[in-house]
């Protein structure tokens, strides 16, 4: 099963459309998560549309009417793998031991909100994937998104892509 995982994509704002290469990862995908902060839900419907599944949240920055559409945090066991999504963790100190404590039923938590790539795994096994921002690179050298492999009921190779 292949997976895409993008997040903090802030369209229109911090770009007007989404990258010619994570749309057609979309389209390739079983699955895409989105972490939070869409900011327009023209945005969303186009993930829907294109996409054979969506597993998304709200963020921090998105109004009334995504918030209506989207849950605060999301779950899909996909191929004997438990996932979640979220848009906020908190700090990055202390991360792992705060999202194995509050998703200890989870095996793979997507998250976004700091627009920095992050693969750790907490203690017990729990691992967390940051995706980064597809439109908005802040502090990084690149925007990026990721894609991923469900395979034999394990999270197999995940790699980050950079835009």
């Amino acid at each position: 099963m292949h997976l895409l995982l993008t997040s903090d994509t802030h369209l229109p704002e911090r770009a007007r459309e989404l990258p010619a290469e994570l749309l057609e990862g979309i389209e390739s995908a079983d699955v895409v998560f989105h972490a939070g902060d869409w900011v327009d839900v023209r945005t969303l419907d186009l993930l829907q549309a294109r996409a054979s599944r969506l597993v998304a949240v709200y963020g921090n920055n998105d109004g009334p009417e995504l918030r209506a559409r989207l849950p605060e945090v999301a779950r899909a066991e996909l191929g004997g793998v438990r996932f979640g999504a979220v848009h906020e963790t908190g700090p990055a100190q202390g991360r792992e031991r705060r999202c194995a404590e509050r998703f200890p039923d989870l095996d793979v938590l997507v998250f976004g909100h700091s627009h920095i790539p992050w693969d750790t795994t907490a203690t017990g096994g729990l691992r967390l994937l940051n995706p980064g921002s597809p439109t908005d690179r802040r502090r990084q050298p690149h925007c990026t998104y990721m894609t991923a492999e469900v395979i034999d009921g394990r999270l197999g190779k995940v790699r980050l892509h950079r835009l």
